[in-house]
């Protein structure tokens, strides 16, 4: 009977060492996958899904040999009731092309109806969000724009410049992705304008502009983006932009649809030179959509693959 005792403890005491063992084990690895991780840089994807959060751009960039078309649609503005079926009747577009060099590096160019006006950019990404062996709380990008206004000239017998269809935008894009569901970007902005409207005009606008992308399901998300204009450098009787949209996601695309009190899509006019008012109906519907197409060289042997 104490023979049986003795074997029932030895297998007992067996089975307790198997099983910490085990433990320890699990343990280890934890830990060793840990210390991998944390000598690898983790970066941050996608902040925003798309390269514009809703008039201007988001911290992404197109990717590198891929060449973006967007089409923007803005229609008229709501209250003019069931006689402009509520803004329908009208609209500007802008057709644009957003090229990626680097991934570090996009560059773009556009024509808009708005006010017959061409605009070309480029955006740098200074830092990316990230964390492991480089710890990134932000991304951060600079951005440039130049425009020129093609409208015929209102009294074409005086004297008229050709640097006076000039104007020229810069952003610092600083954005932190918090969560799979949240972000958030600010965008400091200066537009210099050539010409004034108005000798009592600022040739500066300077801006601070704040957005943010929240997810309230798998592939749809609100987005918003609010420019506060400073009041000594601003355009007489212009108004704050403000805009509200939805991201749909579909198939790899993402449909932006949203409403907004400015009618233009570049920065010049977004910014500096938005007149309609939230509070009196002055709200305008419009839409992005893009189509992307490769022109990277596809590898023979992926390709044979």
């Amino acid at each position: 009977m104490t023979k049986r005792w003795y074997a029932a403890a030895f297998f007992l005491l067996l089975a307790i060492t198997a099983k910490a063992q085990e433990i320890d084990l699990d343990k280890m690895l934890e830990e060793e996958q840990k210390k991998e991780q944390k000598n690898k840089v983790q970066l941050t994807e996608a902040t925003f899904k798309t390269t514009r959060l809703i008039h201007g751009h988001s911290i992404e960039n197109t990717a590198p040999g891929i060449l973006d078309l967007k089409i923007s649609h803005r229609f008229g503005q709501l209250n003019g009731g069931l006689y402009e079926f509520f803004g329908l009747d009208n609209a500007s577009m802008r057709w644009g092309f957003d090229y990626g060099i680097s991934p570090k590096l996009t560059v773009g160019f556009g024509r808009s109806t708005y006010q017959k006006q061409y605009d070309a950019f480029f955006k740098y990404k200074l830092l990316r969000q990230s964390t492991g062996k480089v710890n990134m709380p932000v991304s951060l990008s600079l951005m440039a724009t130049a425009m020129i206004q093609t409208l015929k000239w209102p009294d074409p017998n005086r004297e008229n410049y050709f640097s006076s269809r000039l104007y020229y935008a810069y952003q610092l894009l600083l954005a932190r992705k918090f969560s799979e569901s949240t972000s958030l970007q600010l965008m400091p902005t200066m537009v210099h304008y050539n010409l004034v409207p108005k000798a009592s005009d600022p040739n500066d606008v300077i801006a601070i502009g704040i957005g943010g992308r929240q997810k309230i399901s798998k592939r749809v998300s609100i987005n918003i983006e609010y420019y506060y204009q400073l009041p000594d450098y601003k355009l007489e009787g212009t108004t704050n932009s403000l805009s509200l949209g939805f991201d749909i996601e579909t198939g790899g695309h993402v449909f932006q649809l949203h409403f907004t009190n400015s009618p233009g899509m570049t920065e010049r006019v977004f910014v500096s030179e938005t007149f309609g008012r939230w509070d009196r109906g002055d709200i305008l519907f419009g839409f992005n959509v893009s189509r992307v197409f490769s022109l990277k060289k596809r590898n023979r042997v992926a390709a044979k693959q």
